[in-house]
C-alpha cells in the first residue's frame, strides 16, 4: 500500500472519529434531546363578567333580533314554554323582560359545561352600563347591577381657527365637549356661532370607562375658561343641592353662567314656525290661526328637554296636542312640550333642567316630526323670546364661600395649563384674517 493511500485512509478515519466525538459531547450535555420533548402546559386565563366565572360555562352571546321574544330565545335554547312561563312570571316584577326587550340589544346565554350545555343564566343588556340577571339553574330570581364605572380625569386646550368643532376634531378630542360648552355651559355668556379666529379655550373633564377598557364618552366638565374677543370666561361646576342633585357653573366670583330656562327644548334644532298671533295657513283658506307656541322641527325620538327646574302638572294625549307634557316652574311660569311620541315623565314628578321628559313625535295635529314648545307666564301663553327671563338662582351666602374655597385649586390647575403652540401652514399665513365665523 503506498503512502498517498494510507494517507488517505487516516484521513477520513480522523473526520470519523471527529464526528463522532462531537455527537457523543453534544448527548453529554443535553441528555434529555434524544428523549421526546416536553409540552409546557399554560393554564387558562380566568375570565369575569357580570359577576359570574365564564371559564365555568358555556357562554353564546346574540343580540335581540326583529320581532324576538325572550321566550323564542330559551325555548331554542332547550327550555320548555311551561319553564318559560314560570321564569317571566317569578320575575316580572324584579324586571319585565318580557316588557322591554329591543331589538338589537346584546344578550349571554350561561351554559352548563356538559354535553346537554343546558341553559343556567340569561344576562340582558338594555344598556352598555346595566345587565339583568335572570338565574333558573336551582330557583329562580332576577336581579339588575351595573358594569364597573371609573371616571378619568383628562384636560384639552384649543385655538380657533374656523370653528371649536375643527379645534377638537384636529386633536381627535370629542366633540361632545364642544356641545356641553355651547349647551351647558356658556349657552347665555358666549356665542359660539360667532367665534372670532384666535379666541381660545381648555378644559379640565372628565372621560367615563365602562369595565376600565370600553370608553363611554365625556361624563362631564369640571372647569373651563374660555378667551372669547380676549375677554376672559371662567366656569366652575358645582353642586348647589344635594338633595335634589342639582348642578350648576359659577365663574370665579360665584356668579351663575346660565339662565333660569334654556333657549330650546331640543339640541341641534330649527325653529320650523314661530309664535304668531297673525299667522295664516292656506290649508284653511288663509285664515287667522294664531300659534302661541314655538315650533322646534327634529327627527322622530330625538330626546326632548325640560328648559327648566320644576314639578309635571300634565303628562297625558289630548286631541291635537298629541301626546304632552306640561311642567310648573314657579308661581309664574310654566312649558308645555306637545306632539310626543313617548313621555317619559309622570304627574308629580320633579325634574331638572335638562332632564329629557319625551321624545320628539307627530301625535296630534301636525305635518312633520318637531316639539311645539308653549311657555306660560302668568297663566298666559306668551313668546319666550320676548321674555326677559330671569338668571339661574344665584348661589346662596352660605355656599358662596364654600364655594370659593372648592374652586381655589381648580381654578390653580386651570391656569397652569399651558396651549398648545399654534402651528400656522404658509397657506393660513397669506390668508385674510375673518372678525365672525359661524360654526
Amino acid at each position: 500500500m503506498d503512502k498517498r493511500r494510507i494517507r488517505k485512509l487516516g484521513n477520513k478515519r480522523l473526520i470519523s472519529l471527529l464526528v463522532i466525538g462531537i455527537f457523543f459531547i453534544a448527548c453529554k450535555e443535553d441528555p434529555g434531546s434524544l428523549k421526546k420533548e416536553e409540552i409546557a402546559v399554560i393554564e387558562p386565563q380566568e375570565v369575569y363578567e357580570f359577576g359570574f366565572k365564564l371559564n365555568d360555562f358555556v357562554v353564546k352571546r346574540d343580540t335581540v333580533r326583529r320581532g324576538e321574544s325572550f321566550g323564542e330565545i330559551l325555548e331554542r335554547n332547550k327550555i320548555g314554554y311551561p319553564k318559560i312561563f314560570h321564569i317571566a312570571e317569578k320575575t316580572k316584577e324584579t324586571y319585565n323582560i318580557a316588557r322591554f326587550f329591543q331589538q338589537g340589544k346584546p344578550y349571554t346565554i350561561l351554559c352548563s359545561k356538559d354535553s346537554l350545555e343546558l341553559p343556567e343564566t340569561f344576562i340582558y343588556q338594555p344598556n352598555k352600563e346595566e345587565y339583568v340577571v335572570i338565574n333558573f339553574k336551582d330557583s329562580i330570581h332576577a336581579y339588575t347591577s351595573r358594569k364597573p364605572i371609573k371616571h378619568v380625569e383628562k384636560t384639552a386646550t384649543g385655538i380657533i381657527k374656523t370653528n371649536i368643532s375643527e379645534a377638537l376634531d384636529e386633536q381627535g378630542l370629542s366633540l361632545r365637549l364642544a356641545y356641553k360648552m355651547a349647551d351647558e355651559i356658556y349657552a347665555w355668556t358666549i356665542d359660539f356661532r360667532r367665534l372670532q379666529k384666535g379666541d381660545r379655550f381648555k378644559v379640565i373633564y372628565t372621560d367615563k370607562y365602562i369595565d376600565d377598557t370600553i370608553y363611554a364618552g365625556v361624563h362631564d366638565i369640571k372647569a373651563a375658561y374660555f378667551e372669547h374677543n380676549k375677554e376672559p370666561f371662567y366656569a366652575f361646576e358645582f353642586l348647589t343641592d344635594s338633595t335634589k342633585g342639582i348642578i350648576d357653573y359659577f365663574n370665579e366670583e360665584a356668579k351663575n353662567l346660565r339662565r333660569a330656562f334654556l333657549k330650546a327644548p331640543v339640541k341641534f334644532s330649527r325653529i320650523s314656525s314661530r309664535y304668531n298671533l297673525r299667522r295664516r295657513i292656506a290649508v284653511y283658506g288663509y285664515k287667522v290661526r294664531p300659534h302661541k307656541g314655538t315650533d322646534f322641527a327634529a327627527p322622530i325620538g330625538t330626546p326632548i328637554m325640560a328648559t327648566a327646574n320644576g314639578t309635571v302638572t300634565e303628562s297625558r294625549r289630548r286631541g291635537g296636542n298629541g301626546k304632552y307634557v306640561k311642567i310648573r316652574h314657579n308661581a309664574t311660569y310654566e312649558t308645555q312640550y306637545l306632539h310626543m311620541s313617548r313621555r317619559l315623565v309622570n304627574v308629580g314628578d320633579f325634574v331638572k333642567q335638562g332632564d329629557v321628559i319625551g321624545k320628539v313625535g307627530m301625535t296630534g295635529n301636525t305635518g312633520g316630526p318637531h316639539v311645539c314648545y308653549r311657555f306660560w307666564k302668568n297663566g298666559k301663553q306668551v313668546d319666550p323670546f320676548k321674555q326677559k327671563l330671569p338668571e339661574a338662582k344665584p348661589i346662596s351666602d352660605s355656599l358662596k364661600v364654600k364655594y370659593l374655597d372648592f374652586i381655589k385649586p381648580i381654578k390653580y390647575k386651570l391656569d397652569n395649563i399651558f396651549f398648545q403652540p399654534e402651528i400656522i401652514s404658509e397657506e393660513e399665513k397669506n390668508q385674510p384674517i375673518i372678525s365672525q365665523l359661524d360654526t
